[in-house]
């Protein structure tokens, strides 16, 4: 028996030992949405050798009519079962890559672009790994079920102990996460009310990003199974502090797994090459805000005075900073935290173009300013110009990327040109719209 028919015999004895009777083939759309297709369980092992075939252009923004028929091929390593659908319903899923018919990688399917750029990464003898902080809020639907205005399950605080309720959905989320696969060091309440945050233990990026599909998916699912509405919006409420998805970023040697980014005689116990990798995130940084911050309302958490980054700086103490260096714990774990991108985002994309950016100034040796420890919430600090800021808009965010050839680079010709479309689109759409804030500032006054 080779290898991959051994796959094959493992993943229909856990569907046989787990009662399961179907499956979701699960992949994501540019913009980061989850789409699958569910077959009966029975089918498995066909789809596993030969794909299942769909049409692309039924899916907004996925593919042109021209070029309709693709089909998945599912990856084995990616197979789970779900917790939460038990029984008459109960469900496996595998996440999918997507094909042509002629067997080449689609370009528009974000996990490819992922794929290339920790390959791009693998040739430099380096292996990337994350490990995301993801922030949510947890609201109370209306009887009707209506969610606006939106409702706060609670108006507790940072890390108050939550309700008995909330506390239940928690272990049951840990508890389903931790049986698919997925490790989490701990959740706790946020700023906030009704915010919560989840923390990811570190893995490989492409792990990560399927961890991070998955979590979006667990989360919403359990919230309604517990009378809750989960939301990964980044600002769902004025005046309150949104939902960010810090990411911790680490580097290996692929040959001998020694911390690449550690270097215990430099003041910040960074070595170079750490630092030419930050440099290059500082450098695309208003590039690929709008890959790593990809919705209007991201840019209403993108605003000084809520603790989200505003200029493009770092710093070891500084929270405010766009890139942050947390003290190692233990020798050989040094992390470089990215704190602009929020959980809308989507995570096969956002990973690419932040190694890549990384990459890029490790290949250029790009020199790393000194660390800013001073609080750039006072957006008039001298020295200060729009460059080293992050953008103000999604428009002004999709203009940065088109002008950056290391982001649209990683995206590819296909994803660039149908992500920066839909965000067009997005953008025109919300700035035609009469807001209840205009109304209220202009219609009694003129």
């Amino acid at each position: 028996m080779d290898a991959a028919a051994k796959t094959r015999f493992e993943i229909m004895s856990r569907i046989q030992r787990g009662g399961v009777r179907y499956i979701e083939l699960q992949f994501t759309d540019v913009e980061g949405m989850v789409k699958d297709i569910v077959i009966p369980a029975q089918e498995i092992d066909e789809s596993l050798v030969k794909g299942i075939w769909f049409d692309g252009s039924s899916i907004e923004g996925f593919a042109r009519v021209a070029e309709s028929d693709m089909y998945l091929v599912p990856d084995p390593s990616t197979f789970a079962v779900l917790p939460w659908q038990k029984g008459a319903e109960a469900t496996a899923r595998l996440i999918c890559d997507v094909y042509t018919p002629d067997g080449q990688s689609f370009g528009g399917d974000p996990r490819a672009a992922l794929r290339r750029a920790t390959g791009e990464a693998a040739k430099m003898g380096l292996a990337f790994a994350t490990g995301p902080e993801m922030e949510f809020f947890l609201l109370r639907p209306g009887v009707d079920g209506a969610l606006v205005p939106p409702a706060p399950h609670d108006d507790a605080g940072y890390f108050d102990a939550p309700s008995e309720a909330v506390a239940e959905l928690g272990r049951q989320m840990i508890s389903a996460l931790a049986a698919i696969g997925i490790d989490v060091e701990a959740m706790h309440h946020e700023v906030a009310g009704g915010q919560y945050e989840i923390d990811f233990r570190d893995s490989g990026a492409f792990a990560t990003a399927d961890n991070i599909v998955t979590f979006r998916v667990a989360l919403k699912a359990i919230a309604k199974l517990n009378g809750f509405y989960g939301t990964f919006m980044p600002k769902p409420m004025a005046g309150m502090s949104g939902s960010g998805m810090h990411v911790h970023q680490g580097m290996r040697y692929a040959a001998n797994g020694r911390d690449a980014f550690h270097d215990s005689g430099d003041p910040h116990g960074l070595s170079s090459l750490a630092k030419h990798f930050i440099a290059g995130q500082l450098a695309h940084a208003r590039g690929a805000c709008a890959i790593l911050a990809p919705l209007v309302n991201s840019y209403k958490r993108l605003f000084a005075g809520y603790e989200a980054p505003v200029h493009i700086s770092w710093a070891r103490i500084n929270r405010a900073a766009l890139i942050r260096v947390p003290r190692a714990i233990e020798t050989g774990n040094t992390r470089v935290e990215l704190r602009c991108p929020d959980p809308s985002c989507n995570p096969y994309l956002a990973f690419a173009v932040m190694l890549s950016a990384g990459l890029d100034g490790i290949r250029r040796e790009l020199p790393l300013a000194e660390a800013n420890e001073e609080n750039p919430y006072a957006t008039q600090l001298p020295g200060y110009s729009s460059n080293e800021m992050l953008p103000i808009s999604l428009n002004a965010a999709i203009d940065a990327l088109e002008d950056d050839e290391v982001v649209c680079e990683t995206l590819g010709p296909y994803i660039a040109r149908r992500f920066i479309e839909a965000k067009r689109l997005e953008w025109e759409e919300s700035h035609r719209e009469v807001t209840s804030w205009e109304l209220e500032k202009y219609l009694g006054r003129y």
